[in-house]
């Protein structure tokens, strides 16, 4: 059997198949609700198609956004018809059409970007993602923070802004090749720079500056089984949303009442609630740790929890490294040939930690035991924030106060799978 030509895989369109329209409807005591869908298109290089293909070169696929219909569940209306993100790009350069991937990546980057319209922020989506999460002064600040926190899974990638793009942001993403740029509009001179990359998808979502509307927008999330069976549920919706919506942790255990003595500092409950809403759009179990306003270290898709605090914590040392492998020497760190280099980029990851000292620990479900919590601490981590109950949340309010490190409740889990 012959080894298959990726390449040209990888390029081929996919002869989907599916139809130009579908609909959805559900009945019962209300009666029948009917959401009726159209199916997505562009034209490129003067060949009209959808999605080039699934998740894999040979797996047809569709896009399909909502036109009409209404759906109330339980007295509650999810999302009207024509409030269109992800569903309806514009693409106002690509040099290929666009698969699944590019399309659930800037979605997954726009669910993360809908709570921080106050600021410029800057998400990089990568297999579904984050590699990095930035908020800056100005959307170059964001989005330069958001790319160093992990250079390297950053290649290739989608980039969501929140911000009409400039030319010095466009500049700095033309450094390096990505998948995807999205934002709201992009500046005169900025379609130019990146020409110089021909297959960058740069897709513009018109109603990105009413991202915030979409925060406690409700819809229903489909999940297909291989029986052909369907899950539907509400999509999550996070209920920690300000500083004040935190919760200070307390537990009780055999009659005996704990809580974490130091409350988060101003700064802390910043990058608190900052990382709690980053977290929302990570694949579960996961822990990250957030500093100033970024990432420092994103760990996903771990099955126990201390295992993947030790994954945030193990690639933050090597994103750390390979950052300061690029700044003094503009080489990676896996490409340093001296040996003296070597050593002096290693004894500065280890003296920082890699990053994580004065940051924060982020977890999307409780810790059951303190050792998860014991992996950020040992590190420097100065806050932590989880949901809570857990039966033995008191040990990890025990650790908390040991180290002197803050801890505060969501009082909601959020698993994303």
């Amino acid at each position: 059997m012959a080894v298959p030509d990726f390449k040209t895989a990888y390029r081929r369109i996919m002869d989907d198949h599916f139809p130009r329209g579908m609909e959805i409807s559900f009945f019962g005591d209300e009666g029948r609700q009917t959401l009726v869908y159209e199916k997505a298109t562009w034209v490129i290089d003067g060949e009209e198609k959808g999605l080039r293909y699934g998740e894999n070169p040979g797996q047809e696929a569709a896009l399909y956004r909502l036109v009409n219909g209404n759906l109330t569940l339980g007295g509650v209306t999810m999302l009207a018809p024509g409030r269109h993100l992800a569903s309806d790009i514009e693409l106002l350069q690509s040099g290929k059409h666009p698969g699944k991937i590019n399309i659930t990546d800037a979605d997954n980057a726009l669910n993360i970007l809908r709570y921080f319209s106050a600021t410029p922020c800057a998400v990089i989506v990568k297999h579904n993602n984050p590699c990095g999460a930035a908020k800056g002064a100005i959307l170059a600040e964001a989005y330069h923070k958001a790319h160093m926190a992990d250079r390297l899974a950053a290649f290739g990638g989608a980039i969501a802004l929140n911000r009409e793009v400039d030319r010095d942001t466009a500049e700095l993403i033309a450094q390096t090749y990505a998948e995807v740029v999205l934002a709201p509009e992009f500046a005169p001179g900025v379609m130019e720079i990146f020409a110089r990359w021909k297959n960058l998808r740069i897709m513009r979502i018109a109603r990105m500056d009413r991202l915030e509307d979409f925060v406690r927008a409700p819809y229903v999330d489909f999940k297909s089984l291989i029986d052909g069976g369907i899950v539907a549920q509400t999509a999550f919706a996070p209920k920690t949303l300000t500083v004040s919506d935190l919760l200070p942790a307390q537990a009780t255990y055999k009659s005996k009442e704990y809580a974490t003595r130091r409350a988060p500092t101003a700064k802390e409950l910043d990058d608190l609630l900052f990382g709690w809403l980053v977290e929302t759009g990570i694949t579960s179990n996961s822990v990250i740790y957030v500093k100033d306003g970024a990432t420092v270290g994103i760990g996903t898709g771990e099955q126990d929890r201390v295992g993947v605090a030790e994954i945030a914590r193990d690639k933050a040392y090597r994103k750390l490294a390979d950052r300061l492998s690029w700044e003094s020497f503009q080489t990676p760190y896996a490409n340093l040939e001296k040996p003296e280099a070597r050593e002096e980029i290693d004894r500065e990851t280890a003296r920082r930690k890699g990053g994580i000292i004065g940051s924060c620990m982020v977890s999307d479900g409780f810790f059951p035991f303190r050792d998860g919590v014991d992996v950020g601490i040992r590190e420097g981590v100065t806050a932590i924030v989880q949901p809570g109950g857990s039966d033995r949340d008191f040990e990890s309010i025990e650790a908390c106060n040991e180290a002197d490190v803050a801890m505060v409740f969501t009082g909601q889990r959020c698993f994303k799978h």
